[in-house]
Parts: C-alpha cells; structure tokens; sequence
C-alpha cells in the first residue's frame, strides 16, 4: 500500500487529447516553414535571384528564435510531463545548432564563391572553380603531406612522454622540483614558444645558440633547408605539447595497484620485464588516450609556423591550417580559403572516426 510520501514520486501517464497534440504540431511546423521560406528568400535575395529582400539576416534569426520558442513550448503541449524534462536539455541543443549548424551552412555556401575582401563585389557564386582550383593546387597538398609527417611525429614525442613519466613516477631526489619543470613548456602559449625560441634564441644572426655555433666554427641554418626547417618545426611543437602527455601518462602510472607490480618483483621479474609484461599493458587505455588527443593537437598546428617560417622555405614546413591562414591573411581570396577548409574538416572527421574505431577493434581484441 503506497504512502503519502510515495505517492509524490509517482509519475503518471499525462491525458494528452489528439486537439493538444495537433496544436503543438502545426506550432512547430508552422514556424519551421516560415523560418525556412525566410532563410531561402534571403539567400536568393543574396544571390540576386528575387528583387526584393532584407538588408541583413536579422528577420532570419527572429524567426530561427520564434521556432525555437514554440519547439521548447510545444514539447510541453505534445508531450506534457515528459516534455518538460526535455526543456532541460533543448535549450542547450538549440545554442549549439546556433553556433556550429549555421556558422558550417553558411561556411559551405562562401566555399562554392568567390569572395576576395579586396574586392566592393562581395561574395558572387562561381560554382566549381575553387574545387578545381583547390585540385590543381600543389601548396595545399604539399601542406597535406606535411601533416602526414607531423601526426607520425605524435609517436616519438609518446615515446620521451612516457619516458619521463616513468622517471618522475620513480622514487627520486627533487622529484616535485622535475615535475614542475617539466610542465614549464605547457604552460607557455605556442606563440610565446615560438617567439623565444625561434625568433630569438635560433635567429640566425644574432641568437645566442647561432652566435655559439658560430664560435664553434660551425655555420648555423635551423631554417634554411626543408628538412632541418620541418625538423625545427616539429622540436619546438614537441617542447610545448610533451608535457600534456606526460602528464596524463604520469596519472596513469600512479594509479596502477601496487600489488600487481610488486607482485611481479617477487615473481624475480626485471625491470623491463616487469615494464613490458605488466605496466605497458595496463598503461594501453591511458597511452590510447593521450595519442589520440595529442594527434587532434597536432592536426591544429599552425601558430609556431606562422610565426616562425610562414609556411618556408617553399612550403616545406606548412600545415595545412597555416595555409588556410596565409590565404585569409594575404590573399584575402575568403571563398577559397573556406572551400580548404570544409574540405580539411571533411578529412579530420573521417581520419578521427577510423582512427577511433581502429583503436577499439585493437583494444578489444582477445589477449
């Protein structure tokens, strides 16, 4: 027999007649439609298809906001109880299609434009030729292809990562001292990083560190050839963005049971063996982790390069976000830029969900 006190935590089935439920469908719809008509026709007012037209979006987003008022109010009518739950969230899901879904629509509608700032024109639709352009363009793909080398960089840099994690997880002198040092690096902006080091500890004339090459009776040229140019590049990345895999690796390390490792020394396992036969294995979740973070770091680079080279020599350590930047910066040309773009979201989205799904496949594999 339920008690008063149970009685308030019953949730009953609400009594929605087909009249409310029809109500709150035409509201939802109706402001659909208008918010829709008023997008298309201020889009074929852009594009100079209709003769009449708004000045700006601003009717648009008053009608984006009216349908978004009568989606959370029809959820109520529809749906009662139940649709009050779903306020919780709705809101929130509405903010994020404001600031993601129209910002990309309206990305994907500039990329088949052209659009240069230079020019009193504005945007004029030019079908393909940013694709065709894009295709015939040597600079974007050699930026391609300097990202396949800076993602296999991500392996090394694991590699001094979980180096150093396993030496300040070891019982050493100053070890709280070393932690703090080694997290200098992230806590500096890449920008900063790129400044210190490469704008002034490695210029070429009057850096300290060419200025004691050149004592040494070397000659120095950190950026003077494709190779030691990437190479530059790739170093300093590595300096500012090792101690954030370091750091969750050293998590890891110390959250491992005491009893399996110290099991394993009774067992007379060395310390290799002991390495190789327990702690990677456990460590294989936490290393995935911080690898696949890390590659999603490593696909944004472009602040050291703008600073450092610009792209140089001949593009030979651009990345691909770089030249995006480059073509926004110097060229103005907004309609191609933003076709590069798009198409490098594109492949982010696919390189990320194989790489994903390949690390689930591997570490649901049998043992």
């Amino acid at each position: 027999m339920n008690t008063e006190g149970d009685l308030l935590h019953t949730v009953t089935a609400d009594n929605i007649s087909d009249n409310r439920r029809r109500v709150g469908k035409v509201m939802v719809w109706g402001t659909a439609l208008l918010c829709a008509a008023l997008a298309l026709w201020q889009m074929a007012y852009e594009m100079d298809r209709v003769a009449r037209g708004f000045e700006t979006w601003r009717p648009v987003l008053y009608a984006y906001m009216l349908w978004a008022t009568a989606l959370c109010a029809a959820q109520v009518i529809v749906n009662g109880e139940k649709g009050k739950r779903t306020l919780f969230v709705l809101p929130a899901a509405l903010f994020v299609i404001s600031l993601v879904v129209f910002p990309l629509l309206f990305a994907l509608y500039i990329s088949f434009t052209d659009w240069n700032l230079a020019s009193p024109n504005g945007p004029q639709p030019n079908g393909t030729d940013n694709l065709v352009e894009m295709w015939n363009d040597g600079f974007y793909w050699n930026a391609l292809k300097n990202m396949v080398y800076y993602v296999l960089a991500v392996s090394v840099e694991y590699v001094i990562a979980f180096g150093l994690a396993l030496l300040l997880n070891a019982q050493i002198r100053a070890r709280k001292f070393f932690r703090v040092v080694f997290l200098l690096p992230l806590m500096l902006s890449p920008v900063a990083v790129s400044w210190m080091i490469g704008k002034s500890m490695l210029e070429v004339r009057f850096g300290p560190i060419s200025r004691m090459i050149r004592e040494l009776g070397g000659e120095p040229s950190f950026f003077g050839t494709p190779e030691t140019a990437r190479f530059m590049i790739m170093a300093m990345d590595a300096w500012t963005f090792i101690p954030f895999m370091m750091i969750m690796l050293l998590a890891g390390l110390q959250a491992l049971p005491r009893e399996v490792i110290e099991a394993s020394k009774v067992d007379g396992a060395t310390g290799w063996q002991s390495f190789k036969e327990v702690i990677f294995p456990l460590m294989l979740p936490v290393s995935v982790t911080a690898i696949v973070i890390r590659i999603i770091f490593k696909l944004k680079l472009a602040d050291v390069i703008i600073n450092v080279t610009s792209g140089g020599p001949g593009g030979a350590t651009d990345s691909v976000t770089s030249f995006i930047f480059r073509e926004y910066r110097d060229r103005s040309n907004v309609g191609y830029g933003t076709l590069l773009a798009m198409v490098y979201l594109v492949l982010i989205v696919i390189f990320v969900t194989l790489l994903l799904k390949l690390v689930s496949r591997w570490m649901e594999r049998p043992a």
